[in-house]
């Protein structure tokens, strides 16, 4: 089975290093990573693959950023060229990036059958790009690989075979435990955050980068001094986001000193830092789902999640943009902390799961 596993950015490595590590096991399998470059980045060097333990992508397309449309075009423009080449018999994409739409549509209109990773997962709000993503693949896709039960019932309610649908667990989390291991054996005194642990404790952990929350004054102005009055006792460390920095300089958001500005950190630098904070504060998709993992209380500055099963049994909490709710729920996350649980089959192994389905067939399929 000759498969291109795609990835856009940075965090969609991620979510593809399991897999492609899995896929080693699989002898009917030829795994190849094409890399989009939807976001450039200058921090995936070499290192950053080696510390993935994967190899650097066989297809590197340097699309490029842009709006939606011009990004979405230039990606199918590239990615068509890899299908017609390489001919696979399966294109395999990752949550919900213009990448992930983009591919999907050419592999379908070029007759490849498509698997999603991370299917089913909804916000209902349309006016999130991603949400948009979301949808559209999945109503092209061949294979489902769930990540927890309301992707299946979004799946079911939308018409999708029952039989196409496998809950596997999260390829997110597999990456996440196998970075846990690694930062176990390695030197952490040679981690840039190892003297700023040290100094302050307890801590906050923050990232902020969402559209609706960064580029909105008056929205950013409230988060702002949510932030202001949790450093009144505690340090947070923030590492800022480059549209975060901008729009902070274009709109005057002043933070307290205790709000420590990081530059945008490596993983494994972040992981060291927030697995260990008293909280994480964040608008991100992916640290709801990470801390529920580890049992890290998560206040999440946004309206809704796509990932609802991060607050009904995990740690996260859904605090909405208002100074008064971000205050409310912090105190919330942490009084829940005890009581939280790790989703089923959020084990590590949802790679191998996947891999079960696809070069064998086998597997279990969600029942109607």
């Amino acid at each position: 089975m000759n498969v291109l596993l795609v990835a856009g950015a940075r965090p969609n490595f991620m979510k593809i290093a399991p897999i492609y590590r899995a896929s080693l096991a699989c002898g009917s399998v030829r795994c190849s990573i094409v890399h989009t470059g939807q976001h450039y980045d200058q921090e995936m060097s070499g290192t950053f693959f080696e510390e993935l333990e994967i190899p650097q992508p066989r297809y590197s397309l340097t699309c490029g950023s842009g709006s939606h449309a011009a990004q979405t075009a230039a990606v199918m423009v590239a990615f068509e060229d890899v299908c017609l080449k390489e001919r696979p018999d399966l294109v395999l994409v990752v949550g919900d990036v213009n990448s992930t739409l983009a591919c999907s549509i050419v592999a379908k209109k070029c007759g490849i059958e498509v698997a999603h990773v991370e299917a089913g997962l909804r916000s209902f709000d349309l006016a999130m790009p991603e949400e948009i993503n979301r949808m559209v693949t999945d109503a092209i896709s061949d294979h489902f690989f769930v990540t927890e039960e309301s992707g299946t019932v979004n799946l079911l309610r939308e018409g999708k075979p029952a039989e196409r649908i496998h809950a596997v667990g999260h390829v997110m989390v597999d990456n996440l435990l196998h970075q846990v291991a690694c930062l176990s054996r390695q030197d952490q005194t040679l981690l840039k955050g190892f003297h700023l642990k040290k100094e302050a404790s307890p801590y906050l952990f923050l990232t902020l980068h969402r559209p609706s929350n960064v580029d909105c004054r008056e929205t950013f102005s409230g988060i702002a001094r949510a932030l202001n009055e949790l450093a009144r006792n505690r340090t947070i460390f923030f590492p800022v986001h480059p549209r975060t920095a901008k729009t902070m300089k274009e709109n005057g958001i002043r933070l307290a000193d205790k709000v420590v500005l990081l530059p945008p950190l490596g993983y494994r630098e972040a992981l060291f830092l927030w697995k260990d904070a008293e909280a994480v504060l964040t608008d991100s998709g992916g640290l709801q789902e990470e801390t529920t993992a580890l049992g890290v209380p998560c206040v999440t500055i946004r309206e809704n999640t796509e990932r609802p099963i991060t607050v009904e049994i995990g740690s996260n909490v859904l605090a909405g943009t208002s100074p008064e709710g971000i205050l409310a729920g912090l105190r919330e996350s942490l009084a829940k902390k005890e009581r939280a649980r790790v989703p089923e089959l959020w084990d590590g192994h949802a790679s191998e799961r996947i891999w079960k389905v696809l070069a064998g067939g086998e597997g279990d399929a969600i029942k109607p």
